[in-house]
């Protein structure tokens, strides 16, 4: 059977496909500030081809749509890489800043609780969590590390924990970065898993964990 050809674009219909596709947020908010002027330059290249300009050009549907799929993938191969790092960054357990020890994220996370700010207690709480265990070397520390991570190398350590582990990490990402609601529940468990963690001997004493590959 012979192949259809392509279907090209009228020229209403590619303007139509270049405003829909570069409206996205992900390339306006993760596109370089030069991309903006791109963005806006070819807006107003697209509304002098409705003829309203008596000068106009006349430029065939199919010349349009090469020019669209030019700055698409332009947008998408300048778009992607920072998308990734704020993926990336966006994971971390601590923030840049954070210095705090063990026990100033928990005395922050108590002292949200009080409050019944569950979300900020639960987040501190796990923090604390994860400062004890590199205060104890049971994790090198390690910038941009995720609580994903976290989990996984203290589950080499402390295997009678590693469900527990998993949770924790799961709802400090839900509450941190999926703007999950928190409850006192999730806080008493975190703190309690908190609690068994630091009387535990971890099953390599005095040994760094390192995160095992997924």
């Amino acid at each position: 059977m012979a192949a259809e050809p392509p279907v090209l674009p009228g020229t209403d219909e590619a303007r139509r496909w270049a405003a829909e596709e570069l409206s996205k947020p992900e390339y306006r908010e993760a596109a370089p500030s030069f991309l903006d002027t791109l963005w806006r330059n070819f807006l107003d290249w697209l509304q002098s081809l409705d003829g309203s300009r008596g000068d106009a050009p006349s430029i065939p549907g199919v010349a349009i749509a090469i020019v669209i799929a030019a700055i698409i993938a332009a947008a998408i191969i300048l778009a992607r890489p920072r998308l990734n790092a704020r993926t990336r960054q966006a994971r971390d357990v601590f923030e840049v800043e954070d210095s705090l020890a063990a026990g100033d994220f928990r005395a922050r996370a108590d002292a949200a609780a009080a409050a019944g700010n569950w979300g900020d207690a639960v987040v501190d709480r796990f923090r604390a969590l994860v400062r004890n265990a590199e205060l104890r070397t049971v994790l090198d520390p390690q910038p941009g590390r995720t609580a994903d991570e976290v989990a996984r190398a203290l589950s080499v350590q402390f295997a009678a924990e590693a469900g527990s582990l998993q949770w924790a990490a799961a709802t400090f990402d839900g509450i941190r970065y999926g703007n999950r609601p928190a409850d006192s529940g999730q806080y008493r468990d975190m703190v309690g898993l908190d609690t068994r963690l630091e009387a535990m001997k971890p099953a390599s004493a005095g040994s760094a964990g390192t995160v095992p590959a997924p």
